[in-house]
């Protein structure tokens, strides 16, 4: 009871430190499982770990085959978590570079390091194909504490991004194939038996997991399943589909809950975010218990069996070699400049699906008896380790070295999707200036991604939003929602991670009845509000830019739009295009000459007339 309860204790607390230090979790998670296990044998008494996880007659927690049971059910919760992330949307829309990333890039990975492992530590053909497609996966997991808090150039966070998302499950597929069909072939290793075995666990997988997410997503959409049950349901349907299949056909359970996961991930369910948020909170706690054990599962004797040099120059040919050669024939052709490809490749950390399947597939190989199959479990821990500790200590010193590190982030983030903000963001975006536009209806923010425009559906209440590595360019905050409470909030949460530059909000009409008062983030001016702008907005939908003769011509039309309906002040835009933000102290602008312009939403000017409207399209 000690240990289980230890166990769970240990791993909330490495999520934590994880979250408090931005590193991977799965570094305090492992290191934590090797001191309770092979490292506490140096120093107990009887030279016992301090967690057994395996039961050898006097201590530990699982007898038999139990251990490889609970794995077997962890990752199979795992994987299905993973495939529901995987949209056929996002492999259309990512572009050729992550496309490329996720087949050529998978294929150098695959056939270099199981090559480079048959070579240097002498294994099989089968072992050594194994061991490289476990290493194939990244994950997201491991990459956005890495990146979340190093500014980057967008297209440099996304392709790192997108290609841990997809290739987490394609991965992860791969490793299952080829452990079939190793198993398959016990004794025929490729023969025609062999062969039919495994075309049977391809069925089996596949057909189990498309039918199962069907059946599953038939039962939500027809509410036969009551809202409260709903996440639990699923969870039984996700471990039935696991046992199922794999009763079928032997080892065809993991292959079938990534397939069920993929075909539900690409389907409209009404639930499917809020079921996605509780396999990732199941999914943390399986992780945290999952790698303790794993790691104290480990012995010394394996530890010492890739104590050699062998083990660092295959470290070193895997980051060194085969992804500097994936990434660059992925990006042949590309629009990404050579530092932009380097430091792509040297940020390529191995994740949690790779540590985790590597300890089931490799038990269970050891356990049949494969020559060699010892090695795959500490050889893949030792990747997985290796590269999350080198990337985690070195990523943000790598991007300044190659130069993508962003000195000044000039993205800007909107808070709130309504119509004044769409024509704004969208002014923003044909002024080549990143936007990213957050709000909690759907239905606003399909509209902002129709317009071409980067939008996200989220609660700026949740801590999802800190982890989104897609807003680490992001130095600019504009709170524009109707409430003023929720745009105080935004202000005060994230002010310092993505307003660093500058952090606004509207007045509220408490504010602008006391203009004297107005708060220093005030946007705009002390007399617009979320009411006026949307006043403005619904009769006059477009934005101006007007020529500024000097600085008193500029404070006149501040004062004409003070006095004047339906004309807000929005931006100063400078002679070389450079915008700036015009918050309710417009006099802060000093020098302005010359090639200013004054940019500014709704009624035209009167003495405008030559100026021209930036956005006459409804959003």
């Amino acid at each position: 009871m000690v240990e289980l309860a230890g166990i769970i204790i240990l791993g909330i607390i490495a999520q934590w430190v994880a979250w408090r230090l931005k590193l991977p979790a799965i570094l305090p998670l492992i290191l934590i499982g090797l001191l309770v296990g092979p490292i506490s044998t140096l120093f107990t008494e009887n030279g016992e770990k301090l967690i057994q996880p395996i039961w050898n007659g006097e201590n530990g927690l699982f007898p038999g085959d139990g251990l490889y049971y609970f794995v077997s059910l962890a990752i199979s919760i795992i994987l299905f978590e993973g495939g529901l992330t995987l949209k056929r949307s996002e492999i259309s829309n990512v572009g050729p570079v992550i496309s490329k990333l996720i087949t050529v890039g998978t294929l150098v990975t695959f056939f270099g390091a199981g090559i480079a492992a048959h070579f240097i530590f002498d294994l099989s053909w089968q072992i050594s194909f194994l061991f490289s497609a476990l290493i194939i996966v990244t994950g997201p997991t491991v990459i956005t504490p890495i990146l979340r808090n190093i500014p980057l150039k967008k297209d440099v966070s996304a392709v790192l991004k997108w290609e841990g998302i997809l290739i987490d499950p394609i991965g992860a597929l791969a490793a299952v194939l080829v452990f079939e069909f190793i198993s398959v072939g016990e004794g025929q290793a490729y023969t025609k038996t062999a062969l039919i075995e495994f075309g049977k666990i391809l069925l089996f997988g596949c057909s189990f997991g498309f039918t199962f997410a069907h059946a599953l997503a038939f039962a939500i959409k027809k509410n036969f399943i009551p809202h409260y049950l709903l996440n639990v349901v699923s969870l039984s349907v996700v471990l039935l589909v696991f046992v199922q299949s794999d009763v079928f056909a032997h080892e065809s359970g993991l292959l079938a809950v990534v397939v069920m996961g993929m075909v539900m991930g690409n389907m409209n369910l009404p639930n499917l975010k809020e079921l996605l948020y509780f396999k990732e909170s199941l999914s943390v706690l399986l992780i945290s218990i999952l790698f303790i054990l794993l790691s104290a599962n480990i012995n010394i004797s394996d530890m010492e069996l890739i104590n050699n040099y062998n083990t660092a120059i295959l470290f070193l040919v895997i980051i060194l070699v085969i992804r500097p050669i994936g990434v660059f024939l992925s990006s042949r052709g590309s629009g990404l400049m050579l530092k932009e490809k380097l430091f792509i490749s040297w940020v390529g950390p191995r994740g949690i699906v790779a540590a985790g399947i590597a300890s089931l597939f490799g038990s269970k190989l050891v356990a049949k008896g494969e020559v060699g199959a010892e090695y795959i479990t500490p050889l893949v821990f030792m990747i997985v380790l290796g590269t999350v500790l080198l990337n985690a200590t070195t990523a943000r010193l790598v991007a300044k070295w190659v130069g993508v590190f962003l000195e000044r982030s000039e993205g800007i983030l909107i808070i709130g999707a309504s119509k004044a903000s769409r024509i704004i963001a969208n002014y923003l975006h044909v002024n080549n200036r990143h936007v990213v536009v957050i709000d909690n209806n759907e239905n606003n923010i399909q509209k902002c991604k129709n317009m071409g425009l980067d939008a996200i559906s989220a609660n700026i209440y949740s801590d999802s939003l800190t982890d989104n590595i897609e807003l680490n360019d992001v130095g600019y905050l504009m709170a524009l929602t109707g409430n003023s409470e929720i745009n105080k909030y935004a202000i005060n949460k994230f002010r310092k991670q993505f307003g660093e530059n500058g952090s606004f909000r509207l007045v509220n009409a408490d504010e602008m009845t006391d203009p004297e008062n107005s708060p220093k983030e005030g946007l705009f001016s002390h007399t617009d509000d979320f009411i006026k702008i949307t006043d403005t907005v619904r009769k006059f939908p477009a934005i101006h830019e007007i020529d500024l003769k000097d600085q008193e011509h500029y404070e006149g039309l501040i004062e004409i739009t003070k006095a004047g309906d339906h004309i807000i002040p929005i931006f100063l835009k400078a002679p070389d295009g450079e915008l700036f933000i015009i918050s309710s102290f417009s006099k802060e602008f000093k020098d302005i000459t010359e090639g200013f312009k004054l940019v500014y939403l709704g009624k035209m000017f009167e003495s405008a007339e030559g100026s021209a409207a930036m956005n006459n399209n409804p959003a």
